[in-house]
């Protein structure tokens, strides 16, 4: 059944230190969508057809859905003949990254401030600091609701970052503001739940592990109410974009105060979990800003004038 070569890729495939979620969520609904049409195998024609599904959806969305498909279906065809593998020309992927929205320190504070009205007071302070440690650590969304207790250490200022992207572990610096933002968090959360059903730092008001839909809806929530809006109709506003703006504030800082950014790039590259450097020198052409400081440090480098 494909249910059960589905359990099986993935399977194989984070064991090699691949995450998967959104792959595997994908692989769900392609097998369920396979099974009401009776097949038991993967067409180039049916795997096209469920790809297309979503009205409306982007030209690089569909283009994910087809090679979560294309992936397993690599895998299956050497368990299955009659398996077809969907050729890569078919929805290409768009080779533009769109610019990152990039968050004004105001937007930030708005954010927060909107969150402190939510209700009950649990939610409010959770979502509060999940948020500003987004935007002062420049953690992944998935890497804060992956935190346990255990990785939060007050005394010496550390974030331990377990199992993060490609599999890869890393600690993070905070700064004193960041440690009694989080004090006072652990007070507020063990007051309003001493008894919570998970080890994780961050908890809704079950006392269980946040998730990426009870984030997801509640941010863009907030960003209405906060009034911060894409300047493009086209795009929205993204909680991954709070990690965009706090490279881009780094690599501003560094370009302001006169230092070797290059020589600094790659301490930024640890500290976000970047695996390719190059992941890091996107920011420079991603920002304005970033980008015309850098053209003028090249020109003063070469003799000329700024």
């Amino acid at each position: 059944a494909l249910a059960e070569h589905v359990q099986n890729y993935l399977q194989v495939r984070r064991a090699l230190g691949f995450k998967l979620v959104g792959e595997g969520q994908l692989l769900r609904e392609f097998v369920a969508f396979a099974d009401a049409a009776g097949q038991r195998t993967i067409t180039t024609s049916l795997a096209l057809e469920w790809a297309r599904l979503p009205r409306g959806g982007s030209p690089n969305y569909l283009s994910r859905r087809l090679r979560a498909v294309r992936g397993f279906a690599r895998y299956l065809r050497t368990l299955d003949a009659a398996c077809e593998v969907p050729p890569v020309e078919l929805l290409p992927a768009s080779k533009y990254r769109p610019a990152p929205y990039l968050f004004r320190d105001r937007e930030v504070l708005a954010l927060m401030a909107a969150a402190r009205r939510l209700r009950p007071p649990l939610r409010a302070a959770t979502f509060e600091t999940l948020i500003g440690l987004l935007a002062c650590t420049g953690l992944r969304i998935g890497e804060a609701i992956r935190l346990d207790r255990d990785d939060v250490d007050l005394t010496h200022g550390l974030l331990t970052v377990r199992d993060s992207k490609f599999g890869k572990s890393r600690e993070a610096l905070m700064h004193e503001s960041t440690i009694r933002a989080l004090a006072e968090y652990r007070q507020r959360r063990d007051r309003r739940c001493p008894h919570a059903k998970e080890p994780s730092f961050f908890i809704t008001t079950r006392g269980t592990r946040l998730a990426h839909p009870t984030v997801y809806v509640p941010f863009r929530a907030l960003l209405k109410q906060a009034g911060v809006e894409h300047p493009s109709p086209t795009r929205r506003v993204r909680i991954h974009d709070l990690r965009h703006s706090f490279a881009v504030k780094t690599l501003l800082g560094w370009y302001r105060d006169g230092g070797d950014v290059a020589a600094r790039m790659p301490l930024l590259s640890t500290y976000m979990g970047h695996v390719d450097p190059a992941a890091t020198y996107w920011y420079l052409s991603a920002a304005p800003e970033l980008l015309h400081l850098a053209a003028e440090r090249l020109e003063l480098a070469s003799g000329g004038r700024p």
